[in-house]
C-alpha cells in the first residue's frame, strides 16, 4: 500500500503535525474561539517553526485561559510576568505583549462585526481562495493592514497570510498531497 501523501512540510515523524495536518489546517472555520487560538498562535510562531508551537499548543491553552479573549485581554503585569516565567511557552515580552493587546482589538472587532468569523471571512465575501507556493499575497497584505490600523501587533502580511491558511480561508494544500483541492 502506498503512503498517504501530505504536504512537504509536514513532518511524517510527529503525530501531532500530521494530525493538524490532516484534520485542521486549511479547514474553513467559523468559531471565534479557534480563530482568536489561531491568530494567537500563528503570531507566537514569528521566527520560528510552526512544528515548535503546535508542539507547545496544549502548554499555550493552559497559560492562556484557553484562549479566552475576555481573560487574556484583561491581563496585567502580573500575569504578564507570570507567562515570563511559564518555560512551557515561548516566552517572549513582545508577543506576550501582542496577545494581550491582540484580544482586546479582537473583542472590538467582535463588538464590530457580530463575531470575528464574520470579520476575517468578509475579504473573500465567504469564499475559500485557492493558491499555492506563496508567503503573502494582496489578501494577506489587506487584512494585516486592517489589523494593524485597528491597533494588533505582530501580524505582518506573512503572519496573516500564514494564518489565512491556518484557518482556511486560503486553501493551499501542496499539488500532490491528498488534500490538495483546485479552485
Amino acid at each position: 500500500m502506498e503512503p498517504i501523501r501530505r504536504c512537504g512540510w509536514c513532518n511524517p515523524n510527529n503525530p501531532l503535525y500530521i494530525a493538524y495536518h490532516d484534520e485542521e489546517w486549511g479547514v474553513p472555520q467559523h468559531d471565534d474561539g479557534k480563530l482568536f487560538e489561531l491568530l494567537v498562535l500563528e503570531s507566537f510562531q514569528a521566527g520560528l517553526s510552526w512544528e515548535t508551537i503546535l508542539n507547545k499548543r496544549e502548554a499555550f491553552r493552559s497559560a492562556f485561559d484557553g484562549f479566552d479573549p475576555e481573560a487574556v485581554a484583561a491581563y496585567g503585569e502580573e500575569r504578564t510576568a507570570a507567562l515570563l516565567e511559564d518555560c512551557s511557552i515561548v516566552r517572549n515580552r513582545r508577543k506576550i505583549a501582542a496577545a494581550i493587546r491582540n484580544a482586546g482589538v479582537f473583542l472590538e472587532i467582535q463588538a464590530e462585526w457580530g463575531s470575528f468569523s464574520r470579520y476575517i471571512w468578509h475579504f473573500t465575501d465567504g469564499q475559500v481562495v485557492y493558491e499555492t507556493g506563496k508567503a503573502s499575497s494582496p489578501l494577506s497584505d489587506r487584512v494585516s493592514a486592517d489589523l494593524r490600523r485597528r491597533g494588533m501587533t505582530f501580524v505582518g502580511t506573512t503572519i496573516v497570510y500564514a494564518y489565512l491558511q491556518a484557518v482556511g480561508v486560503i486553501h493551499s494544500h501542496d499539488p500532490g498531497c491528498f488534500l490538495h483541492r483546485e479552485g
